[in-house]
């Protein structure tokens, strides 16, 4: 284990032990240089984004930056509220007392970041924790290596090392950190390292939030507005180059809707994308090589409907729809994470639970319908982190909704007071006073114990 990783974890747990960042002040000063920072560095991180993902500025402050600075403001806001001890009504078996609920900060969490939006998973997460009054170390993903630097350069101008720190590197690195104990973990990524994560936390009992991914279902059945739809899933699902952990994975489409949802897709790639999405500024790439020659197996031997063209040297994938029928199907066996969209049909009601049923529960659920009452009826019947009635993306766009998956699609949420919720303890505590002490509820009990019953089914 490396000398460095293994002296931060004993700086910042020294640092935590000693109560540094118990204070609110404290935390909101270290926010305000964050959002200070971000703003100095706002070209910076356009483009180490554009040179790891060829993500547009437009799409960077979109669905990276305003994010991150939309969390800041809500900690510099509600952080002074969100810390103070919440009075909760007593009981009347311990009356009379006053009964508390703190918000205590874990201490000491690790927090492992993925690729695919390296800005805004990185420091969302770490603003919750440090409102909440954790140290962070934060280990951001080096297949971004670009952004990586830059949040690097960021935070060591925020933040002590003893109170947020960045470490780059690869596996090795993740391993190193993972053998030592923390107080909390977060992680976004896939299933196969969230069990890794998962195992590495078990040993020391430390408390996760995994954020992971899965099959997302993208339902559209006969009284869907095929153009709002399809407008709507293009946006959703070719977004960062289709590489977004809650991106529409596959279409069920009603067999009557087919072909009008079809051409409708196709209009609306050429409109976001024009006839040539390889030169549009709006369309990004594919991470690295490894990520593209996997996309490019699955579309082996496909019904490719539109798109499938491919360049390797510019990492390159068009917008791609594919028809896919029930028959085993490499689209269909794990999350597709890239700008390819299965497109499957359906029949009946039970024809589309009996295909859903076949996935592990999903991190976001989509239905495009105007039957309110059928489209509410599927909200409730699946299980998913996160869902949408007729549009995609937008359950992560507000901090008032917890944002996470379940099952296989992770576990723990945050976003908002959601995130100040992850990364605290809620401790209670209880208050007596000592002039009333009624000597019924000490031993001997004898024939109290008559008197206790009932008295205890009626104050429960």
């Amino acid at each position: 284990m490396s000398k460095e990783i293994t002296h931060l974890h004993d700086i910042q747990n020294r640092f935590f032990k000693s109560g540094n960042t118990l204070s609110v002040k404290s935390r909101m000063q270290g926010l305000k240089k964050l959002k200070k920072q971000l703003s100095l560095h706002s070209t910076q991180i356009e483009e180490a984004l554009a040179k790891d993902l060829g993500k547009s500025a437009s799409e960077s402050f979109l669905s990276e930056i305003g994010m991150v600075f939309s969390e800041i403001d809500y900690f510099l806001r509600n952080t002074k509220q969100l810390s103070k001890p919440k009075a909760v009504k007593s009981s009347w078996i311990n009356y009379p007392s006053k009964d508390y609920i703190i918000s205590e900060p874990y201490g000491v969490t690790l927090h492992i970041a993925p690729w695919n939006y390296p800005f805004q998973l990185s420091l969302t997460p770490l603003v919750g924790a440090v409102a909440a009054g954790n140290t962070v170390v934060l280990k951001p993903s080096e297949q971004a290596p670009h952004s990586a630097q830059c949040i690097e350069d960021i935070i060591t101008k925020c933040f002590p090392n003893e109170w947020v720190a960045v470490v780059k590197g690869g596996p090795e690195t993740a391993k190193s950190l993972l053998d030592l104990r923390w107080d909390y973990i977060i992680y976004t990524g896939g299933t196969t390292v969230a069990k890794v994560v998962a195992l590495a936390a078990a040993k020391h009992l430390t408390p996760t939030t995994l954020e992971l991914g899965g099959k997302n279902p993208c339902v559209v059945d006969h009284t869907a507005k095929a153009h709002v739809s399809a407008r709507r899933i293009v946006f959703g699902k070719f977004l960062n180059c289709g590489q977004t952990c809650i991106a529409p994975d596959y279409i069920l489409v009603h067999e009557s809707k087919k072909d009008e949802l079809i051409n409708a897709l196709i209009t609306a790639i050429k409109k976001s994308y024009t006839n040539e999405p390889q030169t549009s500024p709006d369309y990004g790439k594919i991470i690295n090589q490894k990520h593209f020659e996997r996309l490019i197996q699955l579309l082996k031997n496909q019904d490719i409907i539109y798109g499938g063209q491919s360049d390797v040297k510019n990492l390159y994938i068009s917008p791609t729809l594919v028809s896919v029928n029930e028959s085993p199907n490499s689209l269909m066996e794990e999350e597709i994470f890239g700008p390819i969209l299965p497109i499957l049909v359906y029949n009946s009601d039970v024809e589309l639970q009996n295909i859903i049923n076949k996935f592990e529960k999903p991190l976001s659920f989509y239905v495009f319908s105007l039957r309110k009452r059928w489209a509410k009826k599927i909200m409730h019947h699946f299980s998913f982190g996160g869902g949408v009635i007729n549009d995609t993306l937008i359950q992560f766009t507000n901090r008032r909704l917890p944002f996470g998956g379940v099952g296989h699609s992770g576990m723990g949420s945050y976003h908002g007071k959601y995130s100040f919720d992850t990364f605290s303890h809620k401790k209670p505590y209880i208050h007596r006073t000592t002039w009333l002490d009624p000597k019924i509820r000490y031993a001997p009990y004898g024939k109290n114990i008559n008197l206790l019953k009932p008295l205890l089914k009626w104050l429960s």
